[in-house]
């Protein structure tokens, strides 16, 4: 299997890079958390998953170890192949679907696009455990809720943004500024939409 590729970005969109690893290109679909992780130097790692079948040999990459083992859980459930997987990481961080799971709350993951309540329930069931001893108690019960980002979003919202557009910019914007106040997030999420 291949566990990582590292080499120069060539190509890059909300689905899929092009990485040059000593002339050889590979094509490495990824979610739309790993697109807005992925810095804008030339030089990318990202941490992989091979997934073989009969007519094809799929690389999902990912910035994130935490993303990739959270991917090949997902993968596990009845029901949930890799493009699933891959939808569920674009639309939720994966923070977010791990105490998702770890606290029982069908109504976020039936909110990703093409899950049912019977999916969902099925990823709680079948994760919980799992998810719970791999990222143990402590970890899920104090990711803390970003109210300052929460808010920004529901103004930016208000405004007549898009929440996904909007989401993205103020998650951006977290990132590089942690102690951001709600109205420095607008001002910042507004000089960027």
């Amino acid at each position: 299997m291949i566990a990582h590729l590292q080499g120069r970005l060539v190509e890059k969109n909300p689905t899929e890079v092009v990485i040059d690893c000593n002339g050889v290109g590979y094509q490495v679909n990824i979610s739309l958390h790993t697109f807005s992780l992925i810095p804008d130097g030339e030089h990318l790692k990202l941490y992989t998953f091979l997934q073989v079948k009969e007519d094809s040999h799929t690389l999902y990459g990912f910035v994130e170890k935490q993303e990739r083992e959270l991917f090949k859980l997902l993968l596990t459930v009845s029901g949930i192949g890799a493009n699933t997987a891959r939808t569920m990481l674009s639309s939720l961080a994966p923070t977010e679907i791990i105490q998702a799971i770890a606290s029982n709350d069908v109504a976020t993951i039936q909110g990703i696009k093409g899950i049912g309540a019977k999916t969902a329930q099925r990823v709680i069931l079948d994760l919980k455990d799992k998810v719970l001893k791999v990222y143990s108690i402590e970890n899920v019960s104090e990711m803390p809720r970003n109210t300052n980002k929460d808010e920004a979003l529901s103004a930016l919202e208000v405004l007549g943004f898009a929440k996904k557009a909007a989401e993205k910019v103020i998650d951006k914007i977290v990132r590089e500024v942690p102690n951001a106040t709600v109205e420095d997030l607008i001002k910042q999420a507004l000089k960027n939409l």
